[in-house]
């Protein structure tokens, strides 16, 4: 197949594999879902989510009610994990966003498809009442290269 370099879009994404989906063990399993893509891993490291980081991350959400317990939650404070470590990724390839983003399913587990990682390991914790969606996925291009940037330096990516 021969592809057109002008109508190529070739993107890089970042994922988290959030503390739920490291404490229920889906990291191995997430990874392969998102390997079947076809995309092209390059960068990947395990990160203990500060305080400054997860507000970074989140900044476009600080004006939101639920904007605390998203902090709690990337740093795994539903999770009781003091210094919680999750899996950052960088995948690269042709629409990668759209395609991880499929991948991933809906943010709200209740609503993701199934056979997504979302669909298929998300849930509504009983006792926090929080979506617990295994996975963070970037949104669009904009979205994609400000996370990329804030989570790796240049030289921590495959070029």
């Amino acid at each position: 197949m021969r592809y057109n370099a002008a109508t190529m879009a070739i993107e890089q994404t970042l994922i988290l594999i959030k503390p739920d989906g490291a404490f229920r063990k889906l990291t191995g399993i997430t990874i392969d879902r998102l390997d079947a893509t076809g995309l092209e891993m390059v960068g990947a490291k395990m990160i203990c989510v500060t305080d400054k980081l997860a507000r970074d991350h989140y900044a476009s959400l600080s004006d939101k009610p639920f904007f605390e317990d998203l902090i709690k939650y990337i740093r795994g404070g539903y999770h009781g994990i003091k210094d919680s470590r999750i899996l950052a990724l960088v995948y690269r390839g042709e629409n990668a966003i759209k395609a991880v983003r499929a991948v991933a399913g809906a943010t709200n587990p209740e609503a993701a498809a199934p056979g997504t990682i979302r669909g298929s390991f998300g849930r509504m914790n009983s006792v926090t009442k929080q979506f617990e969606n295994v996975i963070h996925a970037s949104s669009d291009p904009a979205d994609a290269a400000r996370e990329v940037a804030l989570w790796f330096k240049k030289d921590e990516i495959v070029p």
